[in-house]
């Protein structure tokens, strides 16, 4: 069995456990990573439950945000926001997302025939359309990026933990070079 918990991304000069915004999990926060920026990433260890808002996050540091939940280690949930630019989600290793959500990476079978069911579209941007948002994130964040490296994270498998795109797509945002 692989890990389950959040990830979770900010900048602000104070810790981000002590942000209100993450008060409901303080407790449970372990600190990954800080550096002298200001960009820190914190672990919430959980199968389920909630973190809270990014959106509240992103308010309250004045700074953009990343909640990445990692999926028994298979796949992310990517949810980002950011004061001025506001929030989206994606996924990282869409086919073990789309598997575990039962959902296909398509809205018709292999005959092109609707099943009636839910795509992987219906639930997260397309790997362009989130490249294009994290383009603007990773601006609001002081950072020049291009969509080109951001697709090539958002449509790889995982290398064997989503884990690792996680970081990596950190990386090509200019957050946390890897």
């Amino acid at each position: 069995m692989g890990y389950w918990g959040y990830l979770i991304v900010g900048r602000s000069e104070r810790p981000l456990a002590e942000t209100d915004a993450l008060r409901a999990v303080r407790d449970g926060l372990t600190p990954r990573e800080r550096r002298d920026d200001g960009w820190q990433v914190w672990e919430y260890p959980s199968g389920d439950g909630d973190v809270g808002s990014m959106n509240t996050l992103a308010l309250e540091t004045g700074a953009p945000a990343l909640f990445g939940y990692v999926m028994d280690s298979r796949c992310v949930v990517l949810e980002a926001a950011a004061p001025e630019s506001g929030a989206w989600t994606t996924c990282l290793a869409r086919e073990a997302m789309a598997e575990y959500l039962g959902a296909g990476q398509d809205e018709g079978d292999e005959d092109g025939e609707e099943d009636g069911g839910l795509a992987l579209d219906d639930y997260f941007l397309e790997p362009a359309d989130a490249a294009g948002r994290a383009v603007d994130w990773a601006a609001e964040a002081g950072h020049t990026v291009n969509a080109g490296p951001l697709i090539d994270v958002l449509t790889s498998d995982p290398d064997p933990l989503a884990e690792n795109l996680f970081f990596r797509f950190l990386d090509r945002l200019g957050v946390l070079p890897l």
